[in-house]
């Protein structure tokens, strides 16, 4: 029984995820349109699975395993043999350890691959061409155990009258659903304390299962073929008109948080994710009442269309786009790659996915048996099998930017243990009654990933530079250096504070912090942050506001105008997540001419009295 309406909800899920990605800095909260299907999913399979235990008394765990293998499984092995040739076209970099990441996909674990490599939903670096799957593990992973919970709930239930037997097992699954989905929304709420990047909560199965179980608690509700009783009765109240009304109402509600929400934003994890699943599950009650309430009326054939293969352009989408992106202007990308996404998803969904479950191929009103097109499958099978086998073959391990990262960690634990070898011998001196009060000469520079990524380039560029850099620095951290090296008496002369990036709330009360607690005879220098998908009301582009303003306030402080610089060269970020320029040279001395500009016009200044 196909529920007329239904794919409105998949079709606005799916919008809200590609404009997302192809409009990132418009659509800064579309990433809730996964959490839309995810709410869709945990319906529809919640109010499929009251319907076979109404119809049969029964759950038949390994048959619903079997189904959601062969609808999930075949269209993800389709996606990958058909988007790795493209990856010819474009920097060896984006298929770095392609074939973990394959492995990752087709092993329903990307989201704790991505965990264990520091992955960011918004990719930060060389994005994964397949990081997208990890809503597919997520997927999975509550199939798996919604599956069984259900299985004994239903093997409980059995034993009640047959009058009560249906009942009692909507009920269950409610309120089972309603605590799981609980224990999850608490987890995400306090894994979120002392978190810069939401990444891990956000791809985690066990914090961010709860929009699954919240669809599971409609599906209770609403349901299918089976419908309580008190569903129905409420339905009879409600016409189409208020149904598209409702329908209506949370498409747009979705649309206004999809301008809103902010990734990076704490409250999002706190409720925003909640509150569209909720909104979700109130859309897809609209159209199951829709449906009952529109029994003449055909749903479009378009509409069915985009439903059908909603799932397969998910999965197409992404590593398109990424490739695309790489070629051409953003928007022609967006466009090639939704054409392409939709003409390769209709051949996985109505050809290549029926064939590979041993069904007759309906094309064209024409039935294709398996048997003529054997021989063709699998020969076209092999070669992309082939082409994918030498990709993996040949994929570098690391990024030219991950690289540096890790030579660069190497050197900077060197310098610290010199550092510490000198802390040393100055308590010493101390001790024997020597001043250590004069300030060292010299550059401190603070930084972070973007630092680090060329700090091997600055020391030997920045003349008499101690660099201290780290990943996913915030002010607060950078602050808590620069007073340790203070109280050490490591602190050079010149401070620059290359820190804005991964900017918190709290932005303004940090970096007035290093300014306040900057011990006399100093002079400090602000590095503006860069990202080139920064709009003007994202944290680190209001700190470059506030930093900009300093020198009007404190004659000892000057602004080295990194945000400046970098937009006027915009090619050393192409290819990257406009942040780090991928350790390309030009990117290199772009940043130390940057900085040494900066510590000419500290010249001209006087140091902190």
């Amino acid at each position: 029984m196909r529920i007329k309406w239904f794919s409105l909800i998949r079709i606005t899920g799916l919008i809200l995820v590609l404009t997302y990605h192809f409009f990132q800095t418009k659509l800064t909260g579309g990433f809730i349109g996964v959490d839309v299907f995810f709410t869709f999913s945990g319906f529809l399979i919640t109010a499929l699975m009251v319907d076979e235990f109404g119809r049969s008394n029964r759950f038949e765990l390994i048959s619903f395993y079997r189904r959601r293998f062969y609808r999930i499984v075949p269209p993800l092995l389709i996606s990958i043999l058909l988007v790795i040739p493209f990856t010819f076209l474009i920097n060896r970099q984006f298929t770095t350890n392609i074939g973990g990441q394959i492995v990752a996909a087709l092993g329903f674990t990307t989201n704790y691959f991505e965990i264990a490599n520091g992955g960011s939903y918004e990719s930060k670096f060389v994005p994964h061409l397949f990081v997208h799957t990890w809503s597919l593990a997520v997927e999975m992973h509550f199939y798996i155990i919604w599956g069984i919970i259900v299985f004994f709930i239903a093997k409980t239930c059995r034993r009640f009258s047959t009058k009560r037997a249906l009942p009692n097992f909507r009920i269950t699954l409610g309120i089972t659903a309603v605590v799981l989905a609980a224990l999850s929304f608490l987890m995400m709420d306090f894994g979120t304390k002392g978190l810069t990047d939401f990444s891990k909560i956000y791809f985690s199965s066990t914090t961010h299962s709860f929009p699954f179980f919240v669809g599971c608690l409609f599906g209770t509700m609403g349901g299918i073929k089976y419908q309580p009783t008190l569903f129905k009765k409420i339905t009879r109240y409600i016409n189409r008109y208020l149904a598209i009304s409702l329908m209506t109402i949370c498409a747009l509600y979705l649309l206004y948080l999809s301008y809103t929400l902010k990734f990076d934003q704490v409250q999002v994890y706190q409720g925003g994710l909640l509150i569209a699943s909720i909104i979700a599950g109130v859309m897809i009650i609209g159209a199951r009442i829709l449906h009952d309430q529109t029994t003449n009326i055909a749903e479009p054939r378009w509409i069915t269309f985009l439903a059908d293969v909603s799932y397969s352009v998910y999965l197409f989408h992404w590593p398109l786009y990424v490739i695309f992106s790489q070629l051409m202007k953003n928007w022609q990308a967006a466009l090639l790659t939704t054409i392409l996404s939709i003409i390769f998803s209709a051949l996985s969904y109505y050809v290549l996915e029926p064939l590979i479950a041993g069904k007759n191929v309906h094309l064209f009103y024409d039935s294709l048996r398996w048997s003529p097109l054997r021989l063709l499958f699998a020969g076209s099978t092999l070669i992309l099998a082939v082409v994918t086998g030498v990709q993996i073959k040949n994929a570098p391990k690391l990024t030219t930017l991950e690289q540096n990262l890790w030579v660069s960690g190497i050197y900077q634990s060197v310098d610290k243990i010199d550092n510490l070898h000198g802390q040393i011998l100055a308590d010493s001196q101390s001790k024997d009654g020597q001043n250590v009060s004069d300030i060292p000469k010299g550059v401190t520079i603070i930084g972070d990933s973007v630092t680090l990524g060329t700090r091997q380039y600055l020391s030997e560029h920045v003349a008499n530079s101690d660099i201290d850099a780290e990943g996913e620095r915030t002010m607060d951290k950078a602050y808590d250096i620069m007073m340790s090296k203070q109280r050490s008496n490591l602190l050079r002369k010149e401070v620059i504070i290359c820190i804005g990036t991964n900017s918190l709330d709290d932005y303004e009360l940090q970096m007035m912090k290093i300014v306040k607690d900057l011990n006399p005879g100093h002079k400090l220098i602000f590095m503006t942050p860069y990202n080139s998908k920064a709009e003007s009301d994202w944290n680190s582009s209001k700190l470059t506001v506030l930093e900009k303003k300093l020198p009007e306030k404190f004659n000892f402080i000057t602004i080295a105008n990194w945000d400046q610089v970098a937009g006027q060269n915009p090619e050393v970020f192409a290819g990257t997540d406009g942040v780090h320029f991928g350790g390309r040279l030009s990117g290199d001395e772009l940043y130390a001419k940057v900085i040494n500009t900066g510590l000419l016009d500290a010249k001209k200044t006087e140091v902190k009295k």
